[in-house]
């Protein structure tokens, strides 16, 4: 009977309808898709810093930024509970690689232990198969980052090539200058964070330290914990081994839950505006069955007159207004999966190719 009802005013049932269709769609619509961004944002920050990997930096937002550390603070690091391995990170300011006459592509010139390296972040210090690490007392190699060995997409250093590592002064003017054998190049990396190495070159810290005006001053320290869970409680007894606000230790766990809070906020504010238009659905489905109780008053009458109770009366209106959600709920539902596959499939492919034009494959 109800079904009869609703078919007998065509276009009021099918305008009411739609407007649930629209508020379920956009709810589903806008939920997915939230979900989807952040899922993406998390494993990105998940592949561009190791959640085990603590990152120290000299100074503070605070009392302003010292100037580096020793090695008896990369020692005091180490030794604190659940800290497995502690290692120091050097660079080499205005420093320039250069193969020949051209300009290699490298932003950092680092000085490390390889190592320690190579046990502090086995996934992104990996070299592609015919490079080696430096051995023991080999100090005049260096190490290439994916994107410096290339230039314009042509490989133009290579396992093998000698390279010429040039300090300069403030000005730009060439003060020392020492050749290095490439033994190996970094596999593409690709990520954000501190642990993306592509544009970066390393060379052995015993070499860097022996390179006048830089001696062993270390500008970060990594520290490795044994589990991820102690990350938080390791970050705060570091931060008592030394003076207040004299460093600053970033936990990529804690950085990573803040985000996921964050987004989870956004996620909650885009339902809530997709609510509103489902909240209009049903003041629409309130108004037309107001005025559908109001045209059918001679059928109420004639239905009260022949026996009918109030309930079932009541009844009849109430199943015209379910029937009606339930069919725009259903259609809803599989319009808003529909609509978050469509989108995102199609800003999947606008953004992979923006990926491809800005970098070598």
């Amino acid at each position: 009977q109800a079904w009869e009802n609703l078919k007998q005013r065509k276009l009021r049932t099918s305008l009411t309808t739609l407007s649930v269709v629209i508020g379920i769609t956009a709810i589903i619509a806008l939920a997915s898709l939230g979900e989807g961004f952040r899922f993406d944002v998390k494993r990105r920050l998940e592949q561009g810093f190791e959640l085990d990997v603590l990152i120290v930096f000299p100074g503070s937002f605070l009392a302003g930024f010292r100037q580096s550390f020793t090695s008896n603070d990369i020692e005091t690091i180490g030794a604190v509970q659940n800290v497995t391995l502690a290692t120091g990170l050097m660079t080499v300011p205005t420093a320039e690689v250069h193969k020949s006459d051209v300009k290699l592509g490298a932003f950092t010139i680092g000085a490390v232990n390889f190592t320690e390296m190579q046990e502090m972040l086995p996934q992104r210090f990996h070299l592609q198969p015919e490079g080696h690490f430096p051995e023991l007392g080999d100090n005049k190699s260096i190490i290439l980052g994916y994107r410096v060995s290339i230039l314009n997409n042509t490989k133009i250093a290579d396992v093998g090539d000698n390279v010429t590592l040039i300090l300069t002064d403030v000005r730009g003017v060439p003060i020392h200058s020492e050749v290095f054998n490439v033994t190996g190049i970094l596999e593409k990396g690709g990520t954000s964070g501190i642990t993306n190495f592509d544009y970066w070159a390393f060379i052995p810290i015993t070499t860097a330290a022996q390179i006048p005006g830089i001696g062993e001053n270390y500008q970060i320290i990594l520290a490795k914990v044994s589990e991820t869970k102690y990350s938080e409680q390791v970050s705060k007894e570091i931060e008592s081994k030394f003076k207040q606000y004299s460093i600053t230790v970033f936990v990529p766990s804690s950085f990573l839950r803040q985000v996921d809070n964050i987004l989870n906020i956004i996620q909650l504010f885009l339902m809530a505006i997709a609510s509103i238009s489902l909240l209009v659905a049903g003041v629409g489905i309130m108004n037309i069955m107001t005025v559908a109780v109001m045209e059918r008053t001679r059928e109420i009458g004639i239905l009260k007159a022949i026996g009918a109770k109030s309930r079932t009366v009541l009844g009849m209106f109430l199943a015209e207004a379910m029937l009606i959600g339930i069919m725009g709920g259903l259609i809803g539902t599989f319009l808003g999966y529909g609509l978050s596959y469509g989108l995102a499939n199609v800003l999947t492919n606008f953004i992979q190719p923006s990926r491809q034009n800005t970098g070598v494959p």
